[in-house]
């Protein structure tokens, strides 16, 4: 049995958690999208498929991303945080346009995936910051 001197802290396996739910919540949404570019009675189907297709983009490099962290390979952390912080805009959005009750989480959730990922535990963890701590 081989036990790991330096388990993985609880502040990155929550991001990677995170990250992997949001990669399957997406996932969900492009079949959503597939289903009805598929049932659509009239549509513009150039833009149909660029939506559809930047839903499955989006799905494919979140789950990529968490995979790659729970690796521990620091140059995921940057894209992911891109990721969370494209979140910002999009919930001021929703609450300009009157989805405050899903904007405003929407937002929390993206700041409070940063804050995961830029965490002490989770620097030492990815090999940034003094190891010594």
């Amino acid at each position: 049995m081989t036990i790991d001197s330096d388990p993985v802290p609880g502040t990155l396996r929550a991001a990677v958690l995170l990250l992997r739910a949001e990669a399957v919540a997406l996932g969900l949404i492009a079949v959503w999208l597939i289903w009805s570019d598929l049932t659509a009675e009239t549509t513009d189907l150039v833009s149909a498929l660029w939506v559809t297709a930047f839903a499955v983009g989006g799905a494919v490099a979140l789950w990529a991303l968490g995979g790659a962290l729970s690796r521990r390979r620091a140059g995921a952390r940057a894209p992911a945080i891109v990721l969370q912080l494209m979140l910002l805009p999009v919930g001021w959005f929703m609450i300009e346009g009157g989805m405050g009750w899903l904007g405003l989480p929407l937002m929390a959730f993206g700041i409070g995936m940063v804050g995961l990922l830029v965490s002490g535990p989770t620097n030492r963890a990815l090999g940034f910051g003094d190891p010594a701590r």
